[in-house]
């Protein structure tokens, strides 16, 4: 949300570095303008049918919009800690940004692998509660998975462009997710956002450490930075909940997860309608903790209604226009 006015800003298909980088250097700081965006980016999502929303944040600068919305918000505030005598205080600041949240739909969690010290980790770790949602961005970039695997890559030049001292940081010889997975804690539930460069190997990693995952794949988002989407088929067949996620208007011209359904479908025609309309829907609920109010139509729940039209024979074509009924 607080990217909202960053829309039609950063370049396109310039890599996830570059995009980083980019949202670092030109996000703003006139804050009436930053709300403005967020009101409209609220105000599009309900009209495109959306009834819940797990959004990141930095700042406390969304509460507000969201306290008045109609759509319900879990907050992740992020943490980001590269620097091993910074932890207790990024920890402390994350709790008091949380503060202005409602507090049974938000909590605080890891920004990234890259962006995170295994020090970090450690102590996030023992920091939070059970019922605590993580929500982490998780291979986005192949660049990612250099970085853990050989310590190599253009991350390396990114941090000492911005001054951060990795020399400490050794090579997994792994893949991230297999690098990072067993710092986080095991009984939380875990939304793995992206998963652009997630392996079949990967995968069956996460599997056999039997941890409470949802995947989220933000397709329009990964063709947005990356112009590469992630290898739905190697998900098919694995016994994690799918979820679907927009990320930003920074990296998306669209908050409508109709949108994401069409990218999908199109790029991946073994995939059919009854599977995908879970990952639309009761799959983000479980995700975020709501699927006893929403996410499908059952007595005591209160969902929303969505009129999916020019839909012949439960396809997903260019065609398919969505409309709120309740």
């Amino acid at each position: 949300m607080e990217l909202s006015h960053l829309e039609n800003v950063i370049p396109s298909k310039t890599g996830l570095i570059e995009f980083i980088g980019n949202v670092v250097t030109k996000r703003g700081q006139d804050v009436e303008r930053i709300k403005e965006a967020m009101v409209e980016a609220d105000r599009r999502m309900y009209e495109s049918g959306i009834q819940a929303v797990g959004d990141h944040v930095n700042t406390s600068i969304s509460a507000e919009v969201k306290s008045k919305s109609k759509i319900i918000y879990h907050t992740f505030v992020e943490i980001i800690c590269m620097k091993d005598d910074e932890v207790l205080n990024k920890i402390d600041e994350a709790r008091d940004i949380e503060f202005y949240f409602d507090p049974n739909h938000s909590s605080i969690t890891p920004h990234a692998p890259y962006s995170c010290s295994k020090s970090l980790f450690k102590t996030y770790k023992k920091s939070i509660s059970d019922d605590n949602i993580i929500s982490i961005h998780n291979q986005e970039s192949e660049e990612e998975n250099k970085l853990f695997r050989y310590k190599s890559g253009e991350f390396l030049k990114f941090y000492e462009k911005m001054g951060i001292d990795v020399d400490c940081f050794k090579a997994q010889v792994r893949n991230s997710i297999q690098s990072y997975l067993n710092f986080l804690p095991a009984s939380n539930h875990t939304i793995l956002v992206h998963n652009t460069y997630t392996s079949i190997k990967d995968l069956d990693f996460i599997n056999r450490m039997a941890r409470k995952v949802t995947l989220c794949l933000c397709p329009k988002a990964n063709l947005y930075i990356e112009d590469t989407l992630p290898k739905v088929q190697l998900f098919l067949n694995q016994k994690f909940d799918i979820a679907l996620g927009t990320d930003s208007l920074a990296s998306n011209d669209t908050l409508s997860i109709l949108e994401e359904l069409k990218t999908l479908h199109k790029a991946n025609k073994e995939l059919t309608f009854l599977e995908t309309i879970k990952w639309a829907t009761i799959n983000g609920a479980k995700a975020l903790g709501l699927d006893n109010e929403i996410g499908s139509l059952e007595v005591g729940k209160k969902p929303g209604l969505v009129l999916l039209k020019n839909m012949p024979n439960l396809k997903i074509n260019d065609s398919v226009e969505v409309q709120r009924i309740i």
